[in-house]
């Protein structure tokens, strides 16, 4: 595998049981990987410092919290200048149900991931939507099933060849 990050096979074991449990004590992480504790800290600082480690947060459980349908919507503007796209990020950034955006290329301008309760709840969701300004065209596919969904990339076997 290509490593453009530069890591050693215990970096990756680092970052994998980070990745699982962001709250392991320093003493069982450095069990895990087979060093000693001080080495395991520095070698976990040098990764936050270079960024590689963007910080450590729970995993909130977004179908308990906002509704157990994802959906996936598209949207169209009748126009892409600057302060309308703005406008809309700013304004698609505070509705509680959308989780992510995404300015896209080809034929649609935003991909949005929500969850909604049911169809009404997305029916008040689609008429947020469509107050925005300069939108042209909504559409929207909703997830049937999810089969993967990472919190990080794969890492050491099993991960992607890089060229």
């Amino acid at each position: 595998m290509a490593n453009p990050a530069k890591l050693d096979p215990i970096d990756i074991k680092i970052l994998r049981v980070l990745t699982r449990d962001g709250r392991i004590s320093w003493a069982e992480l450095a069990e895990e990987v087979g060093l000693s504790t001080t080495p395991v800290q520095r070698r976990v600082r040098q990764m936050e410092e270079n960024g590689l480690i963007r910080g450590y947060g729970a995993r909130l459980d977004e179908t308990r919290l906002i509704g157990e349908i994802p959906v996936f919507i598209s949207i169209t503007l009748e126009r892409q200048v600057r302060d309308v796209l703005s406008r809309f990020e700013v304004a698609v950034s505070a509705l509680p149900e959308v989780m992510g955006g995404y300015m896209m290329s080809g034929s649609q301008d935003f991909m949005l991931h929500a969850f909604v309760r049911d169809l009404a709840h997305y029916r008040d969701l689609l008429a947020k939507l469509t107050e925005l300004e300069a939108i042209a065209h909504v559409q929207s596919s909703f997830v049937l099933k999810t089969f993967l969904s990472r919190s990080a990339p794969l890492l050491g076997e099993g991960a992607p060849e890089r060229a």
